[in-house]
C-alpha cells in the first residue's frame, strides 16, 4: 500500500503536513471524502482555504479525482495508479443510502458514447445508488 510521502514524491508534489494528513484520510477511509468530511475528520488543524487548495491541487495533479454524489455536492476519490495499468476516471461510483458512504468501482468502466456532431465530450460519470456490501 502507497504512504502519503510516496504518493507526493511520485506525483512531484511539496511535501506538507496538510497534504500529508489529507492523503492518510483517503488511504484510511478508502472512500470518497467530501471538503466537509476532511474539515471535520482533521479537527480543524488546516483552516478551509488550505484544504480546498489542497484539493484543486490533488485534482490537478491526478491524485485524486471529483465524484459527483446525489446531494450534487463535490466528493473526491483517491486515484489508484497501478504500476503498468492505465489510469481511468471514467468509472462507475456506488454510493450506499444506508451509510451514506460513496465507492469507486473501478473494475467497471464506462460505456463509449457516441454523441451527436456539435457536441463535445468533457467528462463523463456514472453513479449508483443501493445498499453496499457492508451494510447488506
Amino acid at each position: 500500500m502507497s504512504s502519503p510521502l510516496s504518493i507526493l514524491q511520485t506525483h512531484k508534489l511539496r511535501i506538507t503536513d496538510c497534504r500529508q494528513e489529507i492523503i492518510r484520510e483517503f488511504l484510511d477511509k478508502q472512500v470518497a471524502l467530501s471538503h466537509a468530511d476532511l474539515e471535520e475528520s482533521l479537527d480543524n488543524q488546516f483552516d478551509r482555504v488550505t484544504i480546498y487548495r489542497t484539493l484543486k491541487t490533488f485534482v490537478d495533479k491526478d491524485v485524486i479525482h471529483k465524484v459527483l454524489d446525489d446531494s450534487g455536492g463535490a466528493k473526491y476519490a483517491l486515484c489508484s495508479h497501478e504500476e503498468h495499468q492505465e489510469h481511468n476516471h471514467e468509472h462507475v461510483h456506488f454510493k450506499c443510502e444506508v451509510c451514506g458512504e460513496t465507492t469507486c468501482l473501478e473494475a467497471i468502466t464506462l460505456p463509449a458514447i457516441k454523441l451527436p456532431n456539435g457536441f463535445q465530450k468533457k467528462e463523463m460519470s456514472l453513479l449508483v445508488q443501493g445498499v453496499c456490501d457492508k451494510c447488506h
